[in-house]
């Protein structure tokens, strides 16, 4: 028996006149719509003008949220980059398809190709397929973008502060160290080639426009054509750079320029899709692959309130924006509070595009009845908190979250660093077990597992289904459904 409350969150959508469609009319209208997906880098649930940030405006984006339907429950697949990446072009955990943490310079693994991905299977549909900006999915040729489903890329093969500049400073570790670990300048590569190299900030200053320009391009070539176009923004991930049409245009110095030009950018690919006529049929979705970097203070985002941040499997590091727009099929001005994530996108493409899924399982659902209104919708009920290599920290079904003790990354009582330098973290604080009421208590204060016996209960059993699925390192579970990731001596 579920003793758990049933949820019913704030979907509400107010039908008339040629809006009130049901969804099986509305999929009937479906002919292979354009989908966009912009990617952003270390930004916060608070980064956003629409969802509380001051002194700077995102207008364009709140235009979208206006326009479409913001999501207040999103969460990323995990709270790092290369893994948030790998979950959501797989719809999988990351830990299922053997990506953790942030895939360093020197890593001789990647993304597997054997793993089916977004684009891969909208390819079986004809799209046309671009990647743009950071992919940190693995830099050698076997793990590029190319090999991985898309028609072309250009952008970074991992975080624009893997380099020796980089360690030389804000790190506070020597350039000399960093080469030792095989660090090179940061290459900037196109299809699989590198075109150049990233030396100095003043070279990433550039990386946004560059960026924006090329995903214009590709909009103009493809407009005849059905296309999947994967911006995936370098910034606002550290070292903040930002061009001279920005540079001190906010109140709140480098970050607020750094998000005042991100804005113009999704300005840039509304207007182009305006231009071209391809407003009403393309799909576009903005989101973000973890939570701020908050030790690095004014050179950080914001949570919004939530506690912690990127690395770290409280909301701060976890909960991230989600903008969805979709004339013709998402209500404009919609709020959905229903539980959601990065690994939902995948099977909502399939859906829409009447594409077939991955042969091998992914964990993520289709969301797509959320998109269309229906209120009653509740595609995803549970979700799982996994960081490190294949830790289990938390679990959570509708709004109760059980959070486990674990070892982990906590920002809390440490003095934040400035204009680039990071402040103090502990990466091994020890988490005591809590529960935790996200509806009454988002920001996760408070520990009310002696008063909900049978919700503990509840969720830990299905925590030890999903350790016997995929394991957890804190219980030393290996799981049996784990995949290997690709290595540069597979065959």
């Amino acid at each position: 028996m579920n003793i758990l409350p049933k949820v019913s969150i704030g979907l509400s959508l107010l039908m008339s006149g040629t809006y009130a469609f049901s969804q099986a009319n509305s999929k009937s209208k479906i002919i292979k719509p354009n989908i966009v997906l912009i990617f952003m880098d270390d930004m916060g649930y608070g980064d956003l003008s629409c969802s509380g940030a001051t002194q700077y405006k995102t207008p364009n984006l709140d235009r979208l949220a206006a326009q479409g339907i913001r999501f207040t429950n999103f969460v990323s697949a995990q709270a790092v980059c290369s893994a948030s990446r790998a979950g959501i072009l797989t719809g999988c955990y990351p830990n299922r398809v053997g990506i953790s943490g942030a895939l360093m310079p020197n890593a001789e693994i990647g993304l597997n190709p054997s793993e089916e991905t977004i684009p891969e299977i909208l390819k079986k549909q004809d799209y046309k397929t671009g990647a743009i900006g950071k992919w940190h999915l693995g830099h050698h040729r076997q793990f590029l973008p190319l090999q991985q489903g898309f028609d072309e890329y250009l952008g970074l093969p991992y975080s624009n502060d893997m380099w020796p500049v980089f360690f030389d400073g804000s790190r506070n570790v020597s350039k000399e160290y960093a080469r030792k670990l095989n660090y090179p300048e940061l290459p900037l590569i196109r299809n699989n080639d590198k075109i150049r190299e990233l030396k100095t900030l003043d070279d990433q200053a550039g990386l946004t426009t560059l960026y924006t320009e090329t995903a214009v391009d590709f909009i103009k070539r493809n407009k005849n054509n059905p296309f999947f176009l994967y911006l995936a923004h370098s910034m606002p991930h550290v070292p903040l750079a930002v061009s001279s049409k920005f540079k001190g245009k906010s109140e709140q110095g480098l970050y607020g320029d750094v998000m005042m030009e991100i804005d113009w950018s999704v300005g840039e690919i509304l207007k182009a899709l305006e231009q071209n006529g391809l407003e009403k049929n393309t799909l576009v979705i903005f989101t973000s692959d973890n939570g701020p970097w908050i030790n690095f203070g004014n050179h950080a985002g914001s949570t919004g309130g939530l506690r912690e941040g990127k690395g770290n499997s409280f909301e701060g590091g976890q909960r991230v924006p989600c903008l969805m727009k979709w004339p013709g099929h998402i209500q404009e001005g919609t709020v959905c509070n229903k539980l959601a994530s990065t690994i939902d996108i995948l099977p909502t493409l399939a859906s829409i595009t009447n594409s077939p899924l991955p042969e091998k399982k992914i964990d993520g659902v289709n969301i797509l009845p959320l998109l269309l209104g229906d209120g009653n919708a509740n595609p995803r009920e549970s979700f799982l908190y996994y960081y490190r290599k294949n830790s289990l920290e938390a679990v959570r079904k509708g709004d109760w979250k059980l959070v486990f003790a674990h070892p982990g990354r906590t920002y809390i009582g440490f003095k934040p660093g400035t204009d680039g330098f990071p402040g103090e973290v502990n990466e091994n604080f020890q988490f005591e077990e809590g529960l935790y009421d996200l509806r009454r208590d988002p920001g996760e204060r408070y520990d009310v597992k002696e008063y909900y016996p049978e919700v503990v209960a509840e969720l830990k059993k299905l925590a030890d289904e999903a350790r016997i699925d995929l394991g957890d390192d804190i219980q030393k579970a290996e799981g049996a459904n784990r995949r290997m990731p690709g290595r540069i001596n597979d065959n």
